[in-house]
């Protein structure tokens, strides 16, 4: 049984010129056990699709399910099972971390035997034994996300939802985080789902990745096979032209993988336009690309060789960048 389930689920607004739709017919599934990420800039959709889950909001259309119950119909099962951390840190600055843990626990209706032994194993997990009867207006921002961490897995849950875990945080305190999570996948069986918009962080934790934009799931897969589409290497050409016609040019060549382009700022500040074109072998081709780009009048100002990463399937997938924040 999959431990996550949607099909065709939509989420519309109402809007000054009509309905704003949030999600488009989204199709996906999680299965037990597994890691998966989210991946899409600011105003995908991601936020949408997590709050429906996790039964926060009820979808416009289509249907899903966690844990194999309904997330409109069976809710109040569906959040028997699931545990939650948000993007926002909300926490009483004037209570302890063990009250937040206590108070979390007696919500979800954990006896206080059970409520000890758990904020007690929760918190030698994340590291904060030490600091459990601080209040947490003490805490640094690592400190609080592996906190609000803690708070999302005392109930036991069997799926957990992450949205942005490691938003913030410093290299040191993010590596942290990921330690944690790869854990409890590996010691409890538990289901992750979190949304990110960090490249290496989809590398480094995930099995699956989903890329998101403008409410679409654009494409999904195992990190190394959405990369290995891409080709073994990505050239990067920047400069000024025709667009179109360096375009065109470059789709006929037949070692060429993938192709995308958008604006950056060229070396004066200047616009310039970036070609990323994914090759069988970039130290082979270069030579024929970069006849090929002046053939079709195309003035260059920058070349690059490089391997492929998901930052590389996310551009030619939406034409965006990743991007933090």
């Amino acid at each position: 049984m999959n431990a996550i389930e949607s099909y065709q689920l939509v989420k519309s607004y109402p809007g000054r010129g009509g309905a704003v739709q949030a999600l488009r017919g989204v199709t996906f599934s999680v299965q037990r056990g597994e890691i998966y990420a989210l991946l899409g800039p600011n105003g995908a959709g991601k936020t949408t699709l997590i709050s429906i889950l996790t039964t926060l909001l009820a979808p416009t259309a289509g249907r899903a399910a966690v844990a194999g119950f309904d997330v409109v119909t069976q809710s109040a099962e569906v959040r028997r099972r699931l545990g939650v951390t948000f993007q926002e840190i909300v926490l009483d600055t004037e209570l302890s971390g063990r009250q937040v843990l206590d108070v979390h626990g007696r919500l979800y209706g954990l006896d206080h035997p059970t409520r000890k032994r758990r904020i007690a194993a929760l918190a030698a997990l994340v590291e904060l034994s030490d600091v459990l009867d601080r209040k947490t207006g003490t805490y640094s921002g690592g400190m609080k996300r592996r906190l609000e961490l803690a708070r999302g897995l005392l109930p036991s849950p069997q799926v957990l939802f992450l949205d942005e875990p490691t938003q913030g945080l410093d290299p040191q305190n993010r590596a942290g985080i990921w330690r944690y999570l790869r854990r409890l996948r590996e010691e409890e069986g538990i289901t992750l789902l979190l949304t990110t918009h960090s490249m290496e962080e989809a590398e480094s934790l995930a099995d699956r990745v989903g890329i998101l934009d403008d409410g679409e799931l654009l494409l999904t897969g195992s990190p190394a096979e959405l990369i290995g589409q891409m080709g073994a290497d990505v050239v990067t050409l920047a400069g000024t032209g025709d667009v179109g016609r360096q375009s065109a040019l470059l789709a006929g060549l037949p070692f060429v993988t993938s192709l995308v382009h958008h604006v950056a700022e060229g070396p004066l500040g200047e616009p310039s336009i970036c070609f990323q074109i994914g090759v069988d072998s970039g130290e082979r081709r270069l030579a024929e690309l970069i006849a090929a780009t002046l053939a079709a009048g195309f003035a260059i100002h920058q070349v690059a060789i490089h391997r492929p990463s998901l930052g590389d399937v996310f551009l030619a997938c939406t034409g965006e960048q990743l991007r933090d924040g």
